[in-house]
Order: C-alpha cells, then sequence, then structure tokens
C-alpha cells in the first residue's frame, strides 16, 4: 500500500463543486442508454434527507463482493502470474505475510543497496487514460470534465464490477475488501476514540468530501445516464470502497509531471520510517521503479516510504500507526484561537482573514519544535492594542506570505506569547490524559487485527496515535517551562541587579 509521495501534508480531494453548474458541454455526444455488459451488483440503498442546515445521507450497506481480506494470499499467485504473463520483468521480491502489514513484498534474494526494483511497465499502471470496459462511461465523464481523482474512483468501481470480463480483474480481487481507512469508522468511533486528536476533525472532513463528491456525480452524472451508471453499481458503499483504495495506494510520479496513478504490485510495499526512497517513472527503463536506500536478504521485507508523514496522517490514510518514537517525521496538530474577549479581537481577525487564516488555527509541533508560524499567530493573540499597527505583520507572518522570510520578534510580549503556547498545550495534554487514562492499558497484537474485535482493534489504534502525539506535547511542555523560567530568572537577575544599583547610589 503506497502513496510514495515526499510532500508532509496529504492529498486533499480535488474541488469537484463545478459540476452543480455544470451543462452538457458544446458537442456533448448523447450516448444510448444501454448497459455495458454485465455486470456485479452491490445493494447498497443510499437515501437523502435535506433541512434547513445539512444533507444527510443515510447508507445500509452489503459486504463488497470484490477483492479479498487484508491479510489474504488467496489471489497472490494469480496476480503475480497476470503481471508476468502481462509484461513485468522477472522480480527478486514475492507477496508474503508479514509481521508489518499483513501483506508485504519479501526478498527472494539479495538486494543491494541503491538496486533499482520493480520496473512495472506502463501498460500496466492505471492512470485516467486508462481503457474502460465500458468505454461510453469512460467518455461521459471526460466530456464532463471529471477531475482525476473521482474519474478513478469511478474506473475502478466499473471495472470491479465487470470482474473476469476487466482486464483487471487479477488486481482488483487482489485488494483488500475492506481498505484500513479512518473512512470505515463510524462518526460515534470517531467522536469516541480520537476526541482527543486533531486528526478526528481530518477524518470528519474527508468522510464528508467523499459523500460530497460521490453526490455531485450521483445528481449531475448518473442519474442522467443510470443504464450507463446503475445505482446498485455506483453507490456510496463502493464509493468508500474505491476512495479508501485510493488513498492508500495512489502514488504521485514526480517525473511523469506528479501524474497520478495506481501501480499494481508496486501498491503491495509496506511503509517504513526508516527508509526515505519512493516511487517514480523511470525514463531509461520506461517501468515505475525505487531505488533502495539500504541492503536486504533472502527473507527480509522490502520497504519504501509513503513520505515524511505524521502517524496521524498514516492512520488517516493507510489505517496504521507506526511505534511510538519510531517516526522521524511524526507532530501534533496544536489548536490556538483568539480570545472573544480581547479588545482588539475584530481587527486581529481582519488581518488574518486577509491572509486566509481565522480565529481558530492549528499548526503542527514535532519532537523537535514547532514553526515560526505558530509563534507568529501566538505574538498576535497576546500583542497590546499598543500594537496595532503590527497585527497585519503578525498575520502575515503566521500565513506563511511574508514576503522575506525573517523571523518576526517582539521580545516585550515574548513571555506572554510563550505563556499562551504552554496553556494552549497543557489543555491539549489533559484531554489525552482523560482518553487514555479511561482507556486503561491494553496488551494487544494489533498486527492481526482479524483475531480481535473490531471494537478493540480500534481503540488500541487510538491509544497508540495519543500516547504519541501526548509525547510530543510532553517534549514542548519541557521546553516552554524552561524558556519561561529563563526570562522569569533574567529578569529577577536584572531587578536584583537594579536594586543594588540604587542602594549603592543611595
Amino acid at each position: 500500500m503506497a502513496e510514495a509521495s515526499r510532500t508532509f501534508h496529504t492529498i486533499l480531494l480535488p474541488s469537484f463543486s463545478h459540476l452543480h453548474k455544470a451543462q452538457s458541454p458544446a458537442g456533448f455526444t448523447a450516448f444510448p442508454r444501454k448497459r455495458c455488459g454485465h455486470r456485479i451488483v452491490v445493494h447498497c440503498s443510499v437515501s437523502t434527507t435535506n433541512d434547513a442546515s445539512r444533507t444527510k445521507t443515510t447508507v445500509t450497506q452489503n459486504t463488497i463482493p470484490w477483492g479479498c481480506e487484508i491479510d489474504s494470499l488467496e489471489n497472490a499467485s494469480t496476480l503475480q502470474k497476470w503481471l508476468s504473463d502481462s509484461g513485468l520483468p522477472t522480480q527478486k521480491m514475492a507477496i508474503q505475510k508479514v509481521d508489518v502489514g499483513e501483506r508485504g513484498l519479501v526478498a527472494l534474494k539479495n538486494i543491494r543497496k541503491g538496486e533499482k526494483l520493480l520496473f512495472v511497465p506502463p501498460s500496466l499502471v492505471i492512470t485516467a487514460d486508462s481503457k474502460w470496459s465500458c468505454p461510453e462511461a469512460g467518455e461521459v465523464l471526460k466530456q464532463c470534465s471529471v477531475p482525476d481523482w473521482p474519474l478513478l474512483a469511478t474506473y475502478l468501481i466499473s471495472e470491479a464490477s465487470f470482474e473476469k470480463s476487466s482486464r483487471w480483474s487479477n488486481y482488483i480481487s487482489a485488494l483488500p475488501r475492506q481498505p484500513y481507512s479512518l473512512l470505515y469508522w463510524t462518526r460515534a468511533e470517531l467522536d469516541r476514540y480520537l476526541e482527543a486528536s486533531q486528526i478526528r476533525e481530518r477524518a470528519i472532513e474527508r468522510i464528508t468530501n467523499v459523500i460530497g463528491t460521490y453526490n455531485d456525480l450521483r445528481l449531475r452524472i448518473f442519474s442522467k445516464y443510470p443504464d450507463l451508471f446503475p445505482e446498485e453499481v455506483f453507490n456510496m458503499e463502493t464509493f468508500k470502497w474505491s476512495f479508501g483504495i485510493l488513498f492508500s495506494r495512489l502514488v504521485r510520479l514526480p517525473s511523469m509531471d506528479g501524474r497520478v496513478a495506481l501501480v499494481p504490485w508496486a501498491d503491495m510495499l509496506n511503509h517504513s520510517c526508516e527508509v526515505e526512497t519512493f516511487l517514480d517513472y523511470d525514463k531509461s527503463s520506461q517501468g515505475v521503479v525505487f531505488t533502495t536506500d539500504q541492503q536486504y536478504q533472502p527473507g527480509e521485507q522490502v520497504f519504501i516510504s509513503y513520505g515524511k508523514k505524521s502517524n496521524g496522517e498514516l492512520l488517516l490514510s493507510y489505517g496504521f500507526v507506526p511505534t511510538e518514537g519510531t517516526n522521524p517525521s511524526d507532530s501534533v496538530e496544536l489548536p490556538l484561537s483568539l480570545k472573544k474577549s480581547d479588545k482588539c479581537y475584530k481587527e486581529k481577525l481582519e488581518a488574518l482573514r486577509k491572509y486566509g487564516l481565522s480565529a481558530s488555527e492549528c499548526f503542527p509541533i514535532q519532537i523537535t519544535g514547532w514553526p515560526l508560524e505558530l509563534m507568529a499567530y501566538a505574538y498576535l493573540v497576546v500583542s497590546h492594542p499598543s500594537m496595532k499597527g503590527k497585527f497585519e505583520e503578525m498575520a502575515a507572518a503566521a500565513s506563511n506570505k511574508m514576503t522575506s522570510k525573517k523571523d518576526i520578534k517582539y521580545p516585550e510580549i515574548d513571555e506572554q506569547a510563550l505563556q499562551f503556547i504552554l496553556d494552549s498545550c497543557e489543555s491539549s495534554i489533559s484531554k489525552y490524559s482523560r482518553f487514555l487514562q479511561a482507556s486503561g492499558s491494553m496488551d494487544l497484537d494489533t498486527t492481526s487485527p482479524k483475531q480481535l474485535n473490531r471494537r478493540v482493534f480500534l481503540k488500541q489504534l487510538a491509544v497508540d496515535l495519543c500516547t504519541s502525539e501526548r509525547r510530543i506535547l510532553f517534549r514542548a511542555q519541557y521546553i516552554l517551562r524552561r524558556r519561561l523560567r529563563d526570562i522569569r530568572s533574567g529578569e529577577l537577575r536584572a531587578l536584583r541587579l537594579f536594586d543594588n544599583f540604587v542602594n549603592l547610589f543611595k
């Protein structure tokens, strides 16, 4: 499972709002209303209820009929044979059950550091230009200018529904039936287990985006072409599956102008925080490859990097949390907010909005420190009315939109800004501690979640995440307290020197 991008932030769903106003484009072909061959159906009723504030989507689901269990090897040999027959070169790795990640690619031979592996040809890569088993359906989406993400999500469902008739049937049969992703957590589970973590808001936003994207497609395209996009195939449950696959397996290939793609075989590679190698297209060999940054012995699992992501981001997209302290890119989002009681609340909010910020923002804190933007936001929150002329400068620095990349400092309010960050930090720590105390200690083998009760498994993931995030906050708390102690002891020494000088003068 690999989204081997080197970017820190997760990929968000592209805006699909233009479909709300889109009419059939000029020259749009009116396709005949016919079904594209035999399809397997998924019974999933989707109903929407409109009220004054929101649209509520209710999904009644059955199990996705394609794919396999996430730790299953039942279709692995068939997948490997099909890939070899379709042009994949002989590999030094094979799919096996592993300790980290359920399934993974394991070395069959000695693999050197700096060696290129995989060489998946473009013909075995799924992109927005891939050929559809139902060409009419693909043409409708392309003429409506559907962005790559929802187009690929629809493509996956379409190809899966054709079973053996699809060229990709052997690949799809080896995909997990229920991808590990926060998309599969219910709202009650998110509220219960991730209440302390800001990743909960990210998960809710992602789920809302997926539901909104599906509703846009259903309203603007699927309902107009029910024979090409029957609801028993293209429904909320299948879209949740396809987006779960995309979030956990789609890669962005830098050498192909950043195009997104699904790369069969390569997406069986698991993530390790100890490697930095990533997937890319190699023009000389004309295949998708990665270059090892360490050597492997036969029987050892081979890893790539999914990018410099925090534990929360890895849980959000991939459904796992690395062991505490092993992820150098780990971070925790610290929420900061303007005080409504502030006499300059309106002026400060206006300055923030000018630079795309709001009255409440979250900033990442790592074990090594925090960004300048966080300090600038704190300066703005605690600044005095006499500093109105500096509000815009502080807001610009908090948004990282200053013309000069300088480290702004306001010594006169350093202490107040650090104390404000410390108060916010300790408020977050108390939330994490309450959850962890209520959860109790658990000694569970999370590498075999199939054997665990679902609720216990999700709880363990949440405990692992909250433990790692609280650890970072504890470190920040220590640094902040020490800085404040130094500031205050320095002020005390200066006051004593002043008193001694006054006494000498007298």
